[in-house]
C-alpha cells in the first residue's frame, strides 16, 4: 500500500513506491488484530453503554460498561505496543470479567436472553482466541529460563573499532597540523 505509506512523508522525503512481504509473525498480526479489535470494542462500550445494557438486557449497568470500555481501550493499546503480551493477557482476564458479567442476563425473566446468549458465545470464542494469540506470542517472544543477552561482539561503534581509530587518528593528525601553523 504505497499509497498510505507516502501519505505522512515530507516534500523531500523519499516515496515508498512498493512494498515486501511483512516480516511480523502470524502471532504478531492476530496480536495487532486484536488490539485494534480492543479499541473499537472499548470505544463502543464508552460511547454507548446504554444501548448495549439494553441489547443485552442488563439495564442499570452502564457505568460498569463504561469502566469495561475503558480497561478494553488500555489492553487494546498494550495490545499494539512493544509489550503486546501483557495486552493480550489482559484481554484475557477482561474477557473473564465479561463472561462473569454476561451470565446474569441469561436468566429466563431476561426478555433479551437470545441476545445475551449470543454475546456470551461470542466472548468464549474471543477469550480462545485471546488466550492462544497470548500463549503464541508470550512463547515467540520469551527468552529461555536464566538465558542473558550477550553484547561480546558488540563494540559500540557503528563502523566498527578499526574504523573508528582511523577517524582518531585523522583527527589527532589535524589537530597537530594546526598546532604547526600556529
Amino acid at each position: 500500500m504505497p499509497l498510505f505509506s507516502n501519505i505522512t512523508r515530507a516534500k523531500g522525503d523519499p516515496k515508498v513506491l512498493s512494498t515486501g512481504p511483512s516480516s511480523l509473525s502470524a502471532a504478531d498480526r492476530l496480536a495487532r488484530n486484536l488490539g485494534w479489535l480492543s479499541l473499537g470494542l472499548g470505544a463502543t462500550e464508552l460511547l454507548a453503554p446504554g444501548a448495549l445494557a439494553r441489547w443485552l438486557g442488563l439495564y442499570g449497568r452502564e457505568t460498569r460498561l463504561r469502566f469495561f470500555g475503558l480497561r478494553e481501550v488500555a489492553a487494546g493499546v498494550l495490545t499494539l505496543s512493544v509489550d503486546k503480551q501483557v495486552g493480550l493477557w489482559s484481554r484475557v482476564a477482561g474477557d473473564g470479567l465479561d463472561i462473569l458479567t454476561v451470565l446474569p442476563a441469561l436468566s429466563r425473566y431476561n426478555p433479551r436472553r437470545g441476545n445475551a446468549a449470543l454475546a456470551l458465545a461470542a466472548l468464549v470464542g474471543v477469550t480462545l482466541i485471546d488466550a492462544a494469540a497470548a500463549q503464541a506470542t508470550s512463547a515467540k517472544h520469551a527468552r529461555g529460563k536464566g538465558a542473558r543477552r550477550s553484547y561480546r561482539d558488540r563494540s559500540g561503534f557503528p563502523n566498527g573499532v578499526a574504523a573508528a581509530r582511523t577517524v582518531a587518528a585523522a583527527l589527532a593528525e589535524k589537530g597537530r597540523e594546526a598546532v604547526r601553523v600556529h
